[in-house]
């Protein structure tokens, strides 16, 4: 039965006028419409059908959905109503029920004027919701077109007893459905379908058509509503969120550059977690738990003069011609006596060279406690050393001048992760110059600061120093201006930029070793932690044939991008910089479009643009109009990207310098508890062990006592003892000793090579004894022939039908190896 055929079956029926039920008292407030009661029709009457009744007003409408809740909460009441089906909203029959005592059924009338109504409507309702949200749900069906034959009984009772109240015939009485029981005072929230919500205003039966065409059309597109639309990709990404709280110094050119990125800056920090966090001084922050910041823990410690010296002494013992570009240099006070009997021992053999040496204090910046000397003599030994160590270096007498004066580079480093190792270098820097002539050093003249130190926060308070806007002229100079003049005097620039290339390279993976070991000591894996990056700030001095010389690695670069200048005595103003702003804001802006994670996002939404799909000429019907251009290239205002790549785009050329690197693997291995920085003596006696080291010319007593002397050493040279145990320098000296001793007739590189070589085959037979265990052990049992763990190893790999896993340098060397060990 379509929705046509019930619409025509209420209107040729209507109910008879209601009986007043026997002791029934009026509702308050409601007033009859007639001053007498009803008489009552025969059954042949009430068969006889009679026109719809005209519509009602809204107050009778009101009482006639009172009488109606009333009505149908009478027990055995089953029936249907069909709301907004016929064109006239009067057009409404209620389905008769019996009475209480069994006699013959009473019919309530439709404009509510029978009595007992203000019972029903104080809360008997819940048999009517029920039945209306069956009837809610089956004209749905017929709004839909459907016009088949409900299967199902319950909608099957529904339609009859539509028919039979209709017809005005008595319902078959059916069970009474327990009620709803809720606590007193308490509203029911209204459900779909419930009678006691308001019900939507009849429409008439175009306007219901059109406006369910309009429904239809909608669900058939879904395009901006589906959660795997093209137009919910095309939406812009939200910007990249800063915290800035903590960036100090670097504030002005990092809110530049954000707001040239249109991306959103907090500058007194967020509760809710940033994309990134920028800080002025030191990684340390216990709040940070996601995202990225902009150090690395450790690197504050890893660049002082005196743990970069050791860092590059250790290379330079493996690869001296590769970190020649580092002055020969001498801690103090530990190695004073070494610093002395070396000066005298080069003096007695060649009299004639009188070299000059710089003092720099450990912890010192900004030129502070920087000293020039002729003799060890004249060292300044009064207590100062002893709260205060120092580096002392080979001074560079002989540098680039130009315009006879001494200057120096500061190139910006951006160093985007450790593992794997990512190295940027920025193709533009600054050049510091002193401000007087320089002259080779003298007795004369060693304690003139402004002519051999170059130092920006030194040479500033001298008269001469220049404030220019030009990046050619003044006191502090753009590099690439440097190159341009080189350039004008034939100078091979791609070989100088080559050198500067190299030295980065070679000094980074000098401090990677150790960056790692502080970076699980923070960071330990499986932990959550952010992740890292950071600018590095490389001081390097061309000497007089333009070979590159490293001075220093700064952590934290000054990026201010003004100066102070004096007004009047005493009285100074800080006063932009055009040359600092034109290098610092680039480096900062390019380091984080690095860095940007949301960028991988942008760009899988710009590939539907740059890729149309085939056999499509024009836009899909899912596509806004325009949306092309809704979402262009965010970058597209920006310059290019000043920072150049270099590792790992020349990482072939320098990947057998990193040995040290590896040997820091191995130590992090066996270092046993997360967050530790020092091997104990049983991890050591474990990596022994494991790496087969052992023999009858070095049993476990004998690495028992290595372990004790060089630790103890190592432990009385450093200040912080907190932690007691084998640092990574102390581990990477035993093992030059126990490289030198198993391969005895080799250079060292190469006897640390092999050795690294050896431990690692050994490391990856081990890991694949123990994986065959766990998955035999796992499947119930060992295969055949695997009876013990060598036997496991080689049916893995007479099933897999390839050796057992280990890395690409242990494989190569896999065949000396054997023949050595």
């Amino acid at each position: 039965m379509g929705a046509g055929d019930v619409s025509l079956l209420l209107r040729g029926s209507c109910p008879s006028p209601a009986v007043p039920r026997r002791g029934a008292q009026e509702p308050t407030g409601v007033t009859r419409s007639c001053p007498a009661a009803p008489q009552p029709r025969s059954p042949a009457a009430q068969l006889r059908p009679r026109p719809a009744l005209r519509p009602r007003s809204a107050r009778a409408s009101a009482l006639f959905q009172d009488g109606r809740r009333r009505l149908c909460d009478r027990p055995g009441h089953v029936g249907a109503v069909a709301q907004g089906v016929a064109a006239a909203p009067a057009a409404i029959v209620p389905s008769r029920a019996p009475s209480r005592g069994g006699g013959r059924p009473v019919s309530r009338s439709p404009s509510g004027h029978g009595d007992g109504q203000g019972r029903g409507a104080r809360g008997r309702g819940g048999a009517w919701r029920r039945v209306g949200a069956a009837a809610a749900a089956a004209l749905s069906a017929m709004r839909r077109g459907s016009g088949d034959r409900e299967p199902a009984a319950g909608r099957e009772a529904e339609r009859v007893g539509l028919d039979a109240g209709a017809a005005g015939e008595p319902e078959r009485e059916a069970p009474e459905e327990p009620r709803e029981e809720r606590a007193p005072g308490r509203p029911r929230a209204a459900r779909e379908g419930d009678a006691s919500a308001v019900p939507p205003p009849p429409q008439p039966a175009r306007a219901r058509g059109l406006r369910l065409h309009r429904e239809a059309a909608g669900k058939g597109r879904g395009c901006g509503r589906s959660s795997g639309n093209p137009a919910d990709e095309l939406r812009p990404p939200r910007p990249v969120t800063v915290d800035s709280s903590k960036a100090r110094t670097s504030l002005g050119a990092l809110k530049i550059s954000i707001r040239q990125l249109r991306w959103k800056e907090f500058p007194f920090g967020r509760r809710l977690p940033c994309d990134i966090y920028w800080h002025g001084v030191s990684f340390h922050d216990n709040d940070i738990f996601s995202g990225q910041v902009n150090k690395f823990p450790g690197m504050t410690e890893m660049v002082r003069k005196i743990t970069l010296s050791r860092a590059v002494r250790i290379m330079q013992n493996l690869f001296p011609e590769e970190y020649n570009f580092y002055p020969r240099s001498w801690i103090l006070p530990d190695e004073f006596q070494l610093f002395v009997a070396q000066v005298r021992m080069v003096k007695d053999g060649d009299p004639s060279w009188k070299p000059t040496f710089i003092v720099k204090p450990d912890g010192g910046c900004q030129g502070d406690g920087i000293y020039l000397i002729k003799d060890p003599s004249d060292i300044r030994l009064a207590g100062t050393l002893q709260s205060r160590p120092a580096v002392v270096q080979e001074y560079i007498c002989k540098p680039l001048l130009i315009d006879k004066l001494k200057f120096d580079i500061r190139l910006y480093v951006l160093l985007k992760s450790l593992d794997p190792l990512e190295i940027y270098i920025a193709k533009d820097g600054l050049s510091r110059f002193c401000t007087e002539p320089y002259q080779e050093p003298s007795p004369k003249n060693l304690h003139h600061v402004f002519m051999h130190l170059t130092n920006y926060s030194l040479n500033i308070h001298s008269g001469n120093f220049v404030h220019s806007d030009s990046t050619s002229t003044g006191s502090k100079r753009t590099f690439s201006s440097i190159l341009c003049r080189l350039s004008s005097k034939g100078v091979d620039i791609k070989k100088v930029w080559s050198d500067i290339i190299s030295l980065v390279i070679k000094t980074v993976i000098a401090l990677t070793p150790e960056l790692k070991v502080f970076y699980q000591s923070d960071i330990p894996a499986g932990r959550p932690g952010p992740t890292c990056f950071q600018i590095l700030g490389f001081d390097i001095l061309l000497m007089k044939n333009l070979k590159p010389i490293l001075l220093e690695v700064n952590a934290n670069p000054s990026m201010r991008i003004e100066h102070e200048q004096e007004l009047s005595p005493g009285v100074f103003e800080n006063v932009p910089s055009l040359v600092d702003e034109e290098v610092k804001v680039a480096v900062i802006r390019d380091t984080l479009r690095l860095m940007d994670p949301l960028k991988n996002k942008r760009e899988k939404q710009s590939q539907p643009h740059k890729k149309p799909l085939a056999g499509k000429e024009g836009p899909s019907d899912c596509e806004p109009a325009g949306a092309s251009d809704t979402n262009p290239n965010p970058e597209a205002h920006l310059p290019s990207i000043c920072l150049k790549q270099v590792f790992p785009k020349y990482a072939k050329q320098f990947n057998y310098l990193r040995l040290v690197d590896r040997m820091a693997n191995l130590f992090i291995r066996f270092l046993g508890i997360k967050g530790s920085m020092k091997l104990g003596p049983t991890g050591f006696r474990t990596f022994i062990r494991n790496c087969k080291l052992s023999s009858s010319s070095l049993s476990m007593a004998a690495v028992d006592i290595l372990y004790i002397d060089i630790t103890r050493r190592w432990n009385s040279m450093t200040l912080d003892q907190r932690d007691s145990g084998m640092c990574l320098q102390a581990f990477v000296e035993a093992f030059f000793y126990l490289a030198q001793r198993k391969f005895k007739m080799l250079p060292l590189h190469e006897q640390v090579a092999s050795l690294v070589d050896l431990c690692e085959y050994h490391l990856s037979l081990l890991d694949e004894r123990r994986l065959v265990c766990g998955r035999s052990s796992r499947a119930g049992g060992r295969a055949p022939g695997s009876s013990t763990p060598q036997g496991a190893t080689r049916s893995a790999e007479q099933a897999d039908g390839h050796p057992p896993c280990c890395t690409d340098s242990a494989r190569k060397s896999s065949g000396p190896r054997r023949a050595l060990s």
